[in-house]
């Protein structure tokens, strides 16, 4: 493991976006809350969370941080949920890998609590969209860059309520 004692502590936020695509029908269950499991965002909101800070318990080799807030939100799609996430620490180490994999771990709870109903899901295009904070400064994705234009857009709205255009 790395040792962090000689770094110095500062504010560290990491944001991760990915993306579960599936049939229209099963979106639009989500976006009714008719999935019989029940609430899947707000499961996947929780998951994601938990996800957060157990990292360093699924990562080998990465530290266990104080984090000192955890957001997940989601934007529903025609054919697909987009999840941002972003976690936020005071410590000597970042949250890029917290973030990654409370996106991760949402998705895949969309994931189960959808397979009854669409079995083709896919996971794909998480990435680390930003990071500030440490020695090396801010890092934003470039938009254009790898997952093409067309695949997040980052109109996220913060908000755990649910708005008419499909934002939660």
């Amino acid at each position: 493991m790395v040792d962090v004692t000689p770094k110095e502590v500062t504010h560290r936020r990491a944001i991760a976006r990915g993306r579960v695509h599936m049939t229209p029908e099963t979106a639009s269950l989500v976006a009714r809350g008719a999935i019989s499991k029940g609430d899947v965002l707000a499961v996947a909101r929780v998951a994601g969370i938990q996800a957060a800070k157990r990292t360093s318990d699924l990562i080998p080799l990465c530290h266990p941080l104080m984090i000192g807030g955890v957001y997940v939100n989601f934007r529903i799609g025609d054919d697909y949920i987009e999840i941002e996430t972003q976690v936020e620490t005071v410590d000597r180490t970042g949250v890029e890998m917290e973030a990654l994999t409370a996106c991760s771990v949402a998705a895949l709870t969309i994931y189960d609590m959808c397979k009854s109903s669409d079995r083709s899901m896919t996971i794909g295009e998480i990435a680390l969209w930003e990071k500030t904070g440490g020695r090396s400064g801010t890092y934003r994705r470039d938009p254009d860059a790898s997952l093409g234009e067309d695949v997040l857009d980052g109109s996220f709205t913060g908000s755990n309520e649910s708005t008419e255009n499909g934002e939660v």
